[in-house]
């Protein structure tokens, strides 16, 4: 590849937003009374501001090599003694234009963007003179792999979100950071960073954890972290600093050897436990990791580079994208339907009808996040009083684990109060449910607050299956109820079913969208259907493996039959997880709504009627593997028509496809994209499938149940 053909790559996109490499001439701080010498400077800037973070694309490379090739002749002619890059606030980079990238076309130009980012990234590694990368703030992929071309790093303790996370989003870190890593660190520890904390949800470090671990050399303070990089790097070119790496490795060594093949089969056992390897990017980062070992830079490079460019084209890649980009990035953050938000209305008071742990759970996520008082109400003072205390002590544990201040946890714990009258309901803004599923008890209970809260106050119903609709009927208002169901764990699931029902205003819409943003939730607009869109779809797969079961497939087959969908647990680990009698109830409804495409399982009701929790045991058997004990069997009662792993797989994507296409028929969603971001952040649906839609688009269970794929080609597969 010549400079000619990296140009023509970056003449195929002349709408990048390009990070501009600028150089600053620098007199590096005296040692021992004199400077060492002069400091080029370069920060990477696209001149927007930090909604806008800095990216990597065609044109970005080619002007950042371009100029680091300027500076290693300076470098020669003896003009500069170090290199420095740095990043704008907040960011050092966050890593590859992924918009270029999915849009690349062809193998040829993905084999040239990796080919660039080598080329780009060679010219700082070898330079002449020492390079230093001053990791102000966050720093992914291609941005933290900058810093690990360079020969020195410093970290701030402000920097968040540091990463190697490509195996999350179906590549591999390749532009050397896969081969430099392990070295660096060790390869135990360069697997957590590019395997384990990618297929954790996108786990990240922090400044000081990079720094322990050995990513970095040094650590310093945000208020002036550049001009004590400076200083430090002076100090480092003037010999009089050595920094020292206890976690780098020399593989070479025997031990090494050994250290290195242990932390690859690590990582190919995490990966099987994590995805079932249905995506095929981790593997082919342990893969590389695995060959690295034994050959030189160059040729791993030449590596990185042709499987980036063949991951590049895989749909499973363009699926990862768009469940990343387009719609955890982009639609979460303009949810389709939302009204005007001009439209809402200030909530500075919130009751929560009940104080069982979902309702202790909603009245700690509104006190930390609103920061609004939430007072808490049931039939009895005890029950008032646990709730409360399960707040305090979540509150001492936040404190404990320092994820909170003293000051911070004090606030928290004086905004939560608890009552056994709804008349300390009065004068709240918003008032939700979190009572027992049972459409009656709601009601009831809807009733009674509306009595006493004044017109403007919203009531919300946290329901996860009853009709909104119908729980209005007979309010004085029902223009101001909405359903605003949260997934558990509340604090940790980030997704929000906003339900309107037929008489739901827009001002009560906006409200619950403006609260949803300050509880840092993504809400999706929902129409007023059984089971909405998340337990809907989930009910109905569990339903077709439930049935497999009765039908008499066995335990260990029907609940694997779904492994190549990558999903974060078995159905019959989820029904437990849920509880069975909870998963029986809203099957329940379902089927009242739809009849036998959700079938209510006998057997399921007899494991209820007797108190068994789980078809599966405790604990595994002899051999490690789940099984079902002889006295649960011993309660069923099985059918002759058994299936194979194979046919379990298939009927469940068919009735998954069909009733996607039905929920869209129905209008509960604006389209599939809802979908898809509904499964991945209310489910765990995997981001490397692309969300539901694509996945069935691609095994053709799409074109088989309906004639068409949800999708347009292009969308979350290659273009037509």
């Amino acid at each position: 590849m010549s400079a000619a053909d990296f140009r023509k790559l970056a003449d195929l996109f002349p709408n990048e937003t390009v990070t501009h490499s600028y150089v600053q001439d620098l007199a590096l701080p005296a040692v021992d009374g004199k400077s060492p010498g002069i400091f080029a400077l370069v920060t990477l800037d696209n001149g927007l501001d930090h909604s806008k973070p800095t990216t990597l694309g065609p044109a970005t490379l080619v002007e950042l090599g371009t100029v680091l090739e300027g500076l290693k002749e300076r470098a020669a002619r003896g003009e500069i003694v170090g290199v420095g890059v740095t990043g704008k606030p907040h960011f050092l980079v966050a890593g590859a234009d992924l918009s270029t990238v999915k849009s690349l076309s062809g193998r040829e130009h993905g084999l040239w963007m990796a080919q660039l980012g080598h080329e780009a990234y060679s010219a700082l590694a070898n330079l002449g003179v020492p390079s230093f990368a001053f990791i102000n703030g966050l720093a992914l992929g291609g941005g933290l792999e900058i810093a690990l071309q360079s020969t020195y790093r410093t970290v701030s303790t402000g920097a968040g979100a540091l990463a190697l996370p490509e195996a999350f989003i179906g590549l591999i870190p390749g532009w050397g950071g896969v081969y430099i890593l392990p070295r660096l660190i060790g390869p135990e520890n360069a697997v957590k960073v590019m395997i384990e904390n990618p297929l954790s949800n996108n786990r990240t470090l922090t400044g000081p954890q990079a720094y322990q671990l050995g990513v970095a050399d040094a650590l310093f303070e945000p208020a002036d972290f550049v001009e004590q990089s400076l200083a430090w790097a002076s100090k480092v070119i003037a010999g009089a600093v050595t920094p020292e790496r206890p976690n780098a490795v020399d593989p070479s060594a025997p031990e090494v050897a050994e250290r290195w093949a242990g932390a690859v089969a690590a990582g190919r056992a995490f990966v099987e436990a994590k995805t079932s390897n249905a995506s095929p990017a981790p593997a082919k980062v342990l893969d590389v990791l695995e060959a690295n070992r034994t050959i030189s830079q160059a040729e791993s490079a030449e590596l990185e580079c042709e499987t980036l460019a063949d991951l590049m084209q895989t749909d499973e890649f363009r699926s990862t994208v768009y469940a990343f980009l387009d719609l955890v990035q982009r639609r979460s953050k303009r949810p389709a339907g939302a009204p005007d938000r001009k439209l809402a209305r200030p909530v500075t008071k919130i009751g929560v009808v009940g104080a069982g742990l979902m309702a202790s759970q909603l009245a700690l996520l509104f006190a930390r996040q609103l920061k609004v008082p939430v007072v808490m109400t049931d039939i009895d003072q005890a029950r008032v009083d646990k709730g409360v205390a399960y707040v305090h002590a979540e509150v001492e544990r936040l404190l404990e684990k320092k994820r909170i201040t003293a000051d911070a946890a004090n606030r928290t714990r004086a905004l939560v109060t608890g009552s056994v009258s709804k008349e300390a309901f009065a004068d709240a803004d918003f008032v939700i449910e979190a009572v027992f599923e049972e459409l009656s008890v709601k009601k009831q209970v809807f009733k009674e607050v509306e009595a006493i809260v004044s017109p403007d106050c919203i009531l919300a119903t946290n329901t996860s299956s009853l009709s909104v609709t119908a729980m209005a009927e007979g309010l004085a208002h029902p223009e101001r109820l909405v359903g605003f169901h949260f997934f558990n764990p509340v604090a940790v699931m980030p997704l929000l079913e906003i339900v309107r029902a037929p008489k739901t205003e827009d001002a009560v819409l906006a409200t619950a969208f403006e609260l949803a943003k300050g509880l840092k939730k993504s809400a999706v607009l929902v129409k007023d259907a059984p089971a909405f869109v998340v337990n809907r779809i989930l009910l109905r797969l569990m339903g077709e493996v439930t049935a497999a079961f009765d039908e008499g497939t066995p335990a260990e087959v029907a609940d694997n039959a779904l492994r190549e969908m990558g999903l974060p647990m078995t159905p019959f680990t989820l029904g437990a997880m849920v509880g069975l009698p909870v998963a029986q109830h809203v099957q329940e409804s379902l089927h009242a709504a739809f009849g036998d495409r959700f079938p209510v399982s006998r057997n399921l009701q007899t494991l209820i009627d007797n108190g068994v929790k789980s078809i599966w045991a405790p604990a595994p058997g002899a051999d490690g593997k789940p099984s079902v004990p002889a006295e649960t069997l011993a309660l069923l009662s099985f059918g002759t028509s058994p299936s194979t792993g194979e046919e379990v797989l298939r009927r469940t994507q068919d009735a998954l496809a069909e009733e996607i296409a039905l929920m869209l028929d129905e209008g509960v969603v604006a389209g599939p994209e809802d979908i898809d971001l509904c499964m991945i952040l209310g489910a765990g649906w995997p981001m490397f499938l692309g969300g539901i839609t694509p996945y069935l688009d691609r095994v053709g269970a799409s074109e088989r149940v309906n004639g068409r794929k949800f999708l347009a080609a292009g969308v979350a597969s290659a273009p037509a």
